[in-house]
């Protein structure tokens, strides 16, 4: 369903009336398309303290954006040499003269250390404080620009990361805290398919935001299997021809479902999207057992077995990437959703307990995407107020795409973030429910 509110925005008069009246006013987001590959302008560098991050300058120049001052569409703020307060003002320093310059629908990019780097209390405090900043300069930029931290040691292990974060495709990102570990990256040998000769298998896959990623992966060259229930088949093998992929009509709450799939790819599998789900709302008072077991079954119990059972046998191929769909309504909570919420958190608990394990055992990373209010054919079913608040409660004053998950799944699938690992990235627009 179109979004009226924001395309009256966009209008002389819409503008006018909503700025008397203190109304949000979303700005339409610039999004890749194969005719807008990066933001239009330059990149920004800038420094507070000593920086800790070797090779920096050289990974920013290969982001697509050239290095200079003037009309910046995107910021990057190294603030990994901040240590104490004195050195913490100068994060406000670098950014205060500069943030009104930053092009619409433009990115800030505030690098942090690890918290773990050291037992220096002030620094770990300095560096937590960064957190604060950055979401709550988030919430005050404006004009469709999004400000994110990222805490990293390496400048060439965070290059797919940095890429993702100041380029077109991570719209609807904002707020959000990613944590990038040194392993080396695997960089593919073909930077616009990244995915060629891989395989990669999405649940959900008929119809949605499994669609929108089955199409972004293919997009960047895997050969992809959609999978969904027998009762989707028809639509499954519509979105998989149209890829040149192929459909797996199959119920991912079977007892053997990851058998079967291990059956099906004898040769293995490079990605796994864990993205089938389902709701069954209604306020825990009023909610009988035939609606909350059903919920646990599909969006926790099924990821947890097919993926020990892909693990188990070996079908995840060493360098494999497994991204799951958790929700914010797992990390802030939602009435009537008692069972959603649940099953969501649980996503969230697995991707952080299994993700090292997995990365140290089989050589596989572990992660989440949580959407926000997304534009569905589910979210167009809701009420009209609730679904206007629910597309404004969030610091960009508009609902996501589909494509907005798809492109956060197929950066964490990239051959070169390896070193993103057990992390849970809200695609959000940086909700104001929850941190």
């Amino acid at each position: 369903m179109a979004d009226r509110y924001l395309s009256f925005t966009a209008t002389a008069p819409g503008r006018f009336l909503t700025r008397r009246l203190g109304l949000p006013q979303p700005a339409a987001l610039s999004r890749w398309s194969p005719e807008h590959t990066s933001l239009t302008g330059n990149l920004l560098h800038l420094t507070a303290g000593k920086s800790t991050v070797g090779d920096l300058v050289a990974v920013l120049s290969r982001t697509g954006l050239p290095l200079g001052a003037a009309d910046p569409a995107a910021v990057v703020l190294d603030a990994t040499g901040v240590r104490d307060v004195d050195t913490l003002a100068e994060v406000h320093a670098a950014l205060h003269p500069v943030v009104r310059s930053v092009a619409a629908s433009g990115r800030i990019v505030v690098l942090g250390s690890p918290l773990d780097a050291d037992d220096d209390h002030h620094r770990a405090a300095v560096q937590h404080a960064l957190e604060g900043f950055v979401r709550s300069l988030g919430k005050e930029i404006g004009r469709g620009r999004t400000v994110n931290l990222v805490r990293l040691t390496d400048a060439a292990a965070a290059e797919s990361t940095l890429r993702f974060l100041l380029s077109p495709r991570s719209a609807y990102v904002s707020g959000q805290v990613i944590g990038v570990g040194a392993q080396p990256p695997d960089e593919p040998g073909d930077r616009d398919r990244p995915l060629a000769g891989r395989t990669a298998l999405v649940t959900g896959g008929a119809r949605g935001i499994g669609e929108a990623v089955a199409e972004t992966l293919a997009r960047d060259g895997a050969r992809v299997v959609v999978l969904d229930v027998p009762q989707a088949e028809t639509d499954a093998r519509r979105v998989a021809e149209r890829l040149g992929g192929r459909a797996l009509a199959l119920d991912i709450t079977a007892a053997d479902a990851g058998e079967r799939i291990a059956a099906e790819l004898p040769d293995g599998l490079d990605v796994l999207v864990h993205n089938a789900g389902i709701t069954r709302d209604r306020r825990l008072v009023n909610m009988p057992a035939d609606r909350w077991g059903p919920v646990l079954e599909v969006n926790l119990a099924s990821v947890l077995r097919t993926t020990d059972a892909l693990l188990a046998k070996g079908t995840l191929r060493p360098g494999g990437r497994i991204v799951a769909t958790a929700s914010i309504a797992g990390l802030a909570g939602n009435a009537g959703q008692t069972n959603y919420g649940a099953s969501k958190a649980g996503v969230a608990g697995l991707v952080r307990a299994l993700a090292p394990r997995a990365l140290a055992e089989h050589g596989v990373t572990l992660n989440a995407v949580a959407p926000g209010f997304i534009e569905t054919r589910m979210t167009a079913a809701v009420p009209l107020f609730i679904r206007e608040a629910g597309r404004r409660m969030n610091s960009l004053a508009q609902g996501g795409l589909p494509v907005d998950v798809a492109e956060t799944t197929a950066w964490l699938a990239h051959p070169a973030s390896g070193a993103v690992n057990g992390q849970v990235v809200r695609v959000c627009g940086q909700s104001l429910l929850g941190a």
